[in-house]
């Protein structure tokens, strides 16, 4: 299976099976894609897992204790407590210790923060509509099914325990 990935990598044999190219080009893509992304985050002062967390409030509406926003991460982080931080001292979020249980921290969205993902909103969008446009809506849907499948594997499943 010799293909544009193995070219790009500059691979002299083929992979060693269908699985290793398929986890490879996973790997490659979704390298490409955070690199994009990256930037776009960079160009607005953010990294991904604090525009993620910015999402994640801005979508529910209300405050969440920290850990269910944690829960709730595209990408697993050890410590959503230094994320919101520095989303605090950006002056993006706030922060509000529960009364009946002090160890339970609140975040909520700003309204600088509001501000801040509805002026993203169409950029991100964009870059959506820049990566994976060009597939078709069958194409895309079988690709987001097969995706479904792969992270519903039991050896995924036991990253999440």
């Amino acid at each position: 299976m010799v293909g544009k990935l193995a070219k790009q990598l500059k691979k002299r044999n083929d992979f060693d099976s269908v699985q290793q190219a398929v986890t490879i080009s996973l790997l490659r893509t979704n390298d490409l894609f955070q690199h994009r992304f990256g930037k776009l985050f960079r160009d607005h002062g953010l990294t991904q897992p604090q525009y993620n967390i910015l999402r994640i409030l801005y979508g529910e509406g209300k405050k969440l204790p920290s850990l269910e926003i944690a829960s709730r991460m595209i990408t697993v982080v050890p410590a959503i407590t230094g994320l919101i931080d520095k989303l605090e001292t950006k002056g993006l979020v706030t922060r509000e210790r529960c009364d009946q249980d002090r160890r339970v921290c609140y975040i909520a969205l700003s309204t600088k923060g509001k501000k801040e993902i509805e002026k993203m909103k169409e950029p991100v969008v964009n870059m959506h509509q820049r990566l994976v446009g060009h597939l078709s809506n069958k194409d895309a849907t079988q690709l987001f099914a097969l995706l479904e499948k792969l992270r519903d594997s039991k050896e995924l499943e036991q990253r999440q325990a």
